[in-house]
Protein backbone atom coordinates (compact mmCIF):
# COMPACT_ATOMS: atom_id res chain seq x y z
CA UNK A 1 0.00 0.00 0.00
CA UNK A 2 1.51 3.34 -1.16
CA UNK A 3 1.46 5.85 1.83
CA UNK A 4 0.96 9.68 0.46
CA UNK A 5 3.66 12.34 1.22
CA UNK A 6 1.23 14.59 2.62
CA UNK A 7 0.37 11.85 5.29
CA UNK A 8 3.64 11.86 6.65
CA UNK A 9 4.55 15.71 6.34
CA UNK A 10 3.84 18.03 9.63
CA UNK A 11 1.67 20.97 9.10
CA UNK A 12 3.56 24.10 7.27
CA UNK A 13 3.11 26.66 9.60
CA UNK A 14 2.03 26.98 13.58
CA UNK A 15 0.68 29.54 15.17
CA UNK A 16 1.04 30.45 19.18
CA UNK A 17 -2.57 29.73 19.07
CA UNK A 18 -2.14 26.19 18.14
CA UNK A 19 -1.13 23.03 19.99
CA UNK A 20 1.73 21.19 18.41
CA UNK A 21 1.34 19.08 16.71
CA UNK A 22 -2.26 18.56 16.38
CA UNK A 23 -4.07 15.76 14.83
CA UNK A 24 -7.45 17.57 15.42
CA UNK A 25 -9.76 17.17 12.53
CA UNK A 26 -11.44 20.48 13.48
CA UNK A 27 -8.44 22.37 12.95
CA UNK A 28 -8.36 25.07 10.13
CA UNK A 29 -6.24 23.68 6.73
CA UNK A 30 -4.92 26.81 6.02
CA UNK A 31 -3.44 25.81 2.47
CA UNK A 32 -7.19 25.28 1.35
CA UNK A 33 -8.67 28.68 3.95
CA UNK A 34 -10.66 31.07 2.01
CA UNK A 35 -7.97 33.89 0.98
CA UNK A 36 -10.42 36.68 0.27
CA UNK A 37 -11.81 36.81 3.54
CA UNK A 38 -11.13 36.48 7.36
CA UNK A 39 -14.64 36.19 9.73
CA UNK A 40 -16.26 37.58 6.79
CA UNK A 41 -14.32 40.58 6.58
CA UNK A 42 -12.29 41.73 3.54
CA UNK A 43 -9.17 42.07 3.46
CA UNK A 44 -7.61 45.35 4.09
CA UNK A 45 -4.06 47.25 2.87
CA UNK A 46 -1.37 47.29 5.31
CA UNK A 47 2.60 48.02 5.64
CA UNK A 48 4.45 44.96 6.25
CA UNK A 49 8.27 45.39 7.17
CA UNK A 50 10.10 42.35 5.09
CA UNK A 51 13.27 41.35 6.19
CA UNK A 52 16.35 38.36 6.53
CA UNK A 53 17.98 37.32 9.82
CA UNK A 54 21.55 39.44 10.04
CA UNK A 55 23.52 36.28 8.94
CA UNK A 56 20.94 35.73 5.93
CA UNK A 57 22.32 36.74 2.42
CA UNK A 58 19.64 35.37 0.33
CA UNK A 59 17.42 37.99 -1.44
CA UNK A 60 15.27 35.57 -4.08
CA UNK A 61 13.10 34.66 -0.44
CA UNK A 62 12.77 38.49 -0.24
CA UNK A 63 11.62 39.47 -3.67
CA UNK A 64 9.07 36.62 -3.90
CA UNK A 65 7.74 37.55 -0.67
CA UNK A 66 7.06 40.94 -1.38
CA UNK A 67 5.70 40.35 -4.96
CA UNK A 68 3.20 38.04 -2.85
CA UNK A 69 2.01 41.17 -0.11
CA UNK A 70 1.97 43.30 -2.85
CA UNK A 71 -0.01 41.09 -4.81
CA UNK A 72 -2.66 41.22 -1.65
CA UNK A 73 -2.49 45.15 -1.88
CA UNK A 74 -0.13 45.70 1.00
CA UNK A 75 2.67 48.08 0.60
CA UNK A 76 6.09 46.38 1.68
CA UNK A 77 8.88 47.46 3.33
CA UNK A 78 12.07 45.53 2.10
CA UNK A 79 14.93 45.55 4.00
CA UNK A 80 17.16 43.41 1.90
CA UNK A 81 19.33 40.94 2.99
CA UNK A 82 21.94 40.89 6.05
CA UNK A 83 20.16 43.04 8.39
CA UNK A 84 21.68 43.34 11.88
CA UNK A 85 18.86 43.70 14.85
CA UNK A 86 19.02 46.77 15.81
CA UNK A 87 18.38 48.41 11.80
CA UNK A 88 15.11 45.91 12.37
CA UNK A 89 14.17 47.43 15.24
CA UNK A 90 15.15 51.03 14.43
CA UNK A 91 12.92 50.86 11.02
CA UNK A 92 10.13 49.45 12.55
CA UNK A 93 9.79 52.61 14.94
CA UNK A 94 10.09 54.93 12.09
CA UNK A 95 8.17 53.35 9.22
CA UNK A 96 5.18 52.13 11.69
CA UNK A 97 4.38 48.67 10.23
CA UNK A 98 1.56 46.49 10.89
CA UNK A 99 3.96 43.26 10.86
CA UNK A 100 7.17 42.23 10.65
CA UNK A 101 8.26 38.82 8.22
CA UNK A 102 10.74 37.16 8.72
CA UNK A 103 12.02 35.26 6.13
CA UNK A 104 15.48 32.86 6.19
CA UNK A 105 16.94 30.29 3.73
CA UNK A 106 20.52 30.08 5.47
CA UNK A 107 19.63 27.43 8.17
CA UNK A 108 20.12 29.67 11.20
CA UNK A 109 16.58 31.24 11.48
CA UNK A 110 16.07 29.10 14.53
CA UNK A 111 19.05 31.18 16.25
CA UNK A 112 19.13 34.46 14.58
CA UNK A 113 15.10 34.60 14.42
CA UNK A 114 14.75 34.03 18.83
CA UNK A 115 17.51 37.04 19.16
CA UNK A 116 15.66 39.43 16.69
CA UNK A 117 12.27 38.69 17.98
CA UNK A 118 13.44 39.18 21.83
CA UNK A 119 15.14 42.77 20.47
CA UNK A 120 11.54 43.24 18.87
CA UNK A 121 9.75 41.87 22.09
CA UNK A 122 11.79 44.07 24.34
CA UNK A 123 10.96 47.70 22.54
CA UNK A 124 7.79 48.98 24.33
CA UNK A 125 6.88 50.95 21.15
CA UNK A 126 7.05 47.63 18.67
CA UNK A 127 6.06 44.81 20.98
CA UNK A 128 2.75 44.60 20.54
CA UNK A 129 3.62 43.95 16.39
CA UNK A 130 3.08 40.44 14.76
CA UNK A 131 5.56 38.66 14.07
CA UNK A 132 6.23 35.80 12.01
CA UNK A 133 9.08 34.17 10.97
CA UNK A 134 9.23 31.44 7.64
CA UNK A 135 11.90 29.57 5.81
CA UNK A 136 14.75 27.18 6.79
CA UNK A 137 15.03 27.53 10.17
CA UNK A 138 17.77 24.69 11.02
CA UNK A 139 20.72 23.02 9.32
CA UNK A 140 19.48 19.72 10.39
CA UNK A 141 16.78 18.93 7.53
CA UNK A 142 12.97 19.57 8.74
CA UNK A 143 12.52 21.96 11.45
CA UNK A 144 11.48 20.26 14.71
CA UNK A 145 8.75 20.82 17.10
CA UNK A 146 10.93 21.75 19.58
CA UNK A 147 12.74 24.31 17.68
CA UNK A 148 9.19 25.50 16.66
CA UNK A 149 8.09 25.60 19.73
CA UNK A 150 11.40 27.76 21.19
CA UNK A 151 10.79 30.41 18.45
CA UNK A 152 6.97 30.97 19.25
CA UNK A 153 8.26 31.15 22.83
CA UNK A 154 10.93 33.67 22.00
CA UNK A 155 7.70 35.91 20.96
CA UNK A 156 6.63 34.78 17.17
CA UNK A 157 3.17 34.52 16.67
CA UNK A 158 3.31 32.29 13.64
CA UNK A 159 6.36 29.61 12.55
CA UNK A 160 5.98 28.74 9.03
CA UNK A 161 8.28 25.40 8.46
CA UNK A 162 9.49 23.57 5.41
CA UNK A 163 7.42 23.45 2.18
CA UNK A 164 5.03 25.80 3.40
CA UNK A 165 2.48 26.82 0.78
CA UNK A 166 2.91 30.61 -0.16
CA UNK A 167 -0.71 31.21 0.24
CA UNK A 168 -0.61 30.31 4.35
CA UNK A 169 1.21 33.72 4.39
CA UNK A 170 -1.29 36.46 3.87
CA UNK A 171 -4.06 34.10 5.03
CA UNK A 172 -2.10 33.97 8.76
CA UNK A 173 -1.60 37.95 8.44
CA UNK A 174 -5.10 38.68 7.67
CA UNK A 175 -5.97 36.77 10.89
CA UNK A 176 -3.68 38.32 12.74
CA UNK A 177 -4.00 42.81 11.25
CA UNK A 178 -6.70 44.74 12.73
CA UNK A 179 -8.96 46.23 10.64
CA UNK A 180 -7.03 48.73 7.84
CA UNK A 181 -4.79 51.57 8.10
CA UNK A 182 -6.66 54.81 6.78
CA UNK A 183 -2.97 56.74 5.63
CA UNK A 184 -2.39 53.73 3.15
CA UNK A 185 -4.42 53.79 -0.21
CA UNK A 186 -7.90 52.47 -0.01
CA UNK A 187 -7.03 50.81 -3.24
CA UNK A 188 -5.82 47.13 -2.40
CA UNK A 189 -6.37 43.37 -4.08
CA UNK A 190 -8.22 41.01 -1.49
CA UNK A 191 -5.95 38.15 -1.34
Amino acid sequence: MEIPLSALTPPAAFTADDTLPSSDPTIVDLTTADLTATDGVQATRHRILLSTTSSDSHTWNLMFLQLLLEECGHEVVNLGPCVPDALLVETARSCRPSAIVISTVNGHGRIDGARVVRAVRRDPEIAQLPIVIGGKLGIEGTSSDDEVSRLLEAGFDAVFIGDANPDELPTALSRMLPAGRPELSEASRAC
